[in-house]
């Protein structure tokens, strides 16, 4: 822990209520940093993708957030092919509030910490205009090879910045397009273990009808890219396995998709939005966490949450994830119907399933705890 108190300004395009690993993510943080006795500013956009009420302007202990009010609807989620369109949507009335907060509030601000491209963008121009430590959180990993318009569009903003990358993937992509490897670290999420632990399995069943039930849990968005249509489709194969359940939680353009499910097929139930803080149950009572991904994921937060909890891992072999998980706590597979399907039912046949049990609380432990974060607090003073 640093002993110099600091005033942190947080640049991202995305922050709770919006719902996803980023935004846990820096609730997490910013908690951190505040129990650490830092101050921390929050510029970011009212909800973009996920439909909840808010406030413009909240001032707590150590924190201020403003939120600006734009267009959502997921139209965020509709650019991601397009980088370039995405980079146009997002940031130029960021970039507009946060110049004319800096010109007010400059002389109080230590470090700008900025989230994704955009955020960087701002960042990196704010920096350099107030002289400002610009420490930039890179989420994701973007396949640069296949985008060359958006490699030169990082090599560009990031060239003057601190980066940490959730993934050494990342790191690794960065360097390919001439980044100073020195100036880039790794870092990993962390969850709070005494909020996702273990607890009576059966006990957690019981409590949400699951009792007689082989619990297969999806949480996060319910998007394309996040192999929502073929998790539905294993479903579908093994419905005659009345034991079964497919439970989902989240919300997203599929979310009629699963609904539908729910109805036509028996083995579907469809949660909707669940507050994170409760997400502990559910963890609980399932057998097995399945993350099928058809994209390069940046890292996986519900990996965390889920192994915190005892709960073993079937995740696709993409991006950062296979930097989560080890065959001692979970299967890595590539994300089609065929490999999710065999290693679905490897599990439910109970072929290894209590020796990953047994090893994923202490692998989370070792690995996930708060210790994770200091490392971001020392990058925004060494």
């Amino acid at each position: 822990m640093i002993k110099k108190k600091l005033r942190i300004l947080m640049l991202t395009p995305f922050f709770s209520p919006n719902i996803g690993g980023v935004e846990t993510h820096l609730d997490d943080l910013c908690n951190f940093l505040r129990n650490n006795g830092h101050e921390v500013f929050v510029l970011t956009y009212k909800p973009l993708t996920t439909d909840a009420e808010t406030l413009s302007f909240e001032k707590h202990t150590s924190i201020e957030i403003r939120r600006i009010n734009w267009v959502g609807n997921n139209l965020f989620h509709k650019l991601e092919p397009y980088p370039i369109f995405e980079f146009i949507y997002l940031t130029p009335l960021l970039f507009v509030y946060s110049f004319f907060f800096m010109a007010a509030v400059h002389k109080k601000i230590d470090v700008i910490h900025a989230h994704g491209i955009n955020a960087a963008f701002i960042g990196k121009v704010l920096g350099k205009i107030y002289r400002k430590k610009v420490i930039v959180s890179i989420h994701a990993i973007y396949d640069l090879p296949k985008k060359p318009l958006l490699a030169k569009l990082l090599k560009l903003t990031l060239s003057s910045s601190t980066v940490l990358t959730l993934a050494r993937k990342s790191k690794e992509e960065l360097i390919k397009i001439g980044l100073d490897k020195q100036k880039i670290a790794v870092y990993t999420y962390w969850v709070n273990q005494s909020i996702f632990k273990p607890l009576n399995r059966l006990g957690c069943k019981q409590q949400l009808g699951l009792e007689y039930k082989f619990v297969v849990l999806f949480v996060g968005r319910l998007l394309e890219i996040k192999g929502v249509k073929n998790l539905l489709r294993v479903a579908s194969r093994i419905v005659n396995k009345k034991d079964i359940s497919f439970v989902f939680i989240g919300d997203g353009p599929l979310s009629t998709a699963v609904k539908s499910a729910s109805v036509n097929m028996g083995n579907v139930i469809y949660l909707g939005k669940i507050d994170n803080a409760q997400l502990g149950l559910y963890y609980n009572a399932a057998d097995v966490l399945i993350i099928p991904s058809i994209y390069e994921e940046g890292f996986g937060r519900v990996i965390l949450e889920a192994l915190s909890c005892g709960t073993p891992v079937i995740a696709s072999n993409k991006g950062g994830i296979p930097e989560a998980l080890d065959p001692s706590i979970g299967i890595l597979v590539e994300p089609n119907v065929d490999d999710l399907y065999h290693a679905l039912i490897s599990l439910y046949e109970r072929k290894n399933l209590e020796a990953l049990r047994k090893c994923c609380r202490l692998y989370a432990e070792a690995r996930f705890g708060i210790e994770n974060a200091y490392l971001i607090e020392q990058s925004y003073v060494s």
